[in-house]
């Protein structure tokens, strides 16, 4: 059974979004590509998808565009050939390595996580939140960026009821970020 993972970026205080002050280095973007190259799959909501495959999906003429640092070229290859997912029921289609998601989303992911592999990963705002409502993910990854933004979409906003989680794992970066992985502790009974 490959185990599902929420990854993100996040700031001191609970800001998710891409514009909240969350810049990429050279460390983060070699630990994300990692990440990337471990997962069997990606997992994304419409909103992610498209965000993604606008900033990382390579050209059809074949070259990574001039504004991409050399740095963050493993990341975007990563992501540009990884299988996608995409939970949708208003795309028409998905193209970019990528399937639609329009059943149960429970049943699906459930049928994703039987398989085989090393593990599922899921990003984004809207979509980790159903999913962790439902109890489906298995661990939790925040990369937190030494940043108050002040503004944006938080961290799992809205969450029905709180989880429990145990620290699995802790890296501190030399810009000052640190990312933390965590599962859901098991409560006695």
């Amino acid at each position: 059974m490959r185990p599902l993972r929420y990854s993100i970026n996040v700031t001191l205080d609970g800001c998710c979004h891409h514009e909240a002050g969350l810049p990429p280095d050279d460390e983060s973007m070699r630990y994300w590509a990692a990440e990337m190259e471990r997962a069997d799959a990606l997992l994304m909501g419409r909103v992610t998808y498209e965000m993604m495959e606008s900033a990382w999906r390579k050209p059809a003429e074949g070259h990574w565009p001039d504004w991409m640092e050399e740095w963050e070229v493993p990341f975007a290859e990563a992501i540009d050939r990884a299988k996608k997912y995409v939970v949708s029921s208003t795309l028409e289609g998905a193209d970019w390595n990528a399937e639609l998601l329009r059943d149960d989303l429970a049943q699906a992911v459930r049928r994703l996580k039987q398989q085989q592999g090393e593990g599922l990963w899921v990003g984004g705002v809207t979509l980790p939140l159903a999913l962790a409502d439902l109890g489906l993910i298995d661990e939790y990854e925040f990369l937190v960026q030494p940043v108050l933004a002040g503004r944006g979409p938080t961290l799992l906003a809205g969450l029905r009821e709180r989880i429990q989680l145990e620290l699995v794992h802790r890296h501190e970066f030399r810009s000052g970020a640190t990312v933390m992985r965590f599962r859901p502790a098991q409560v006695p009974a």
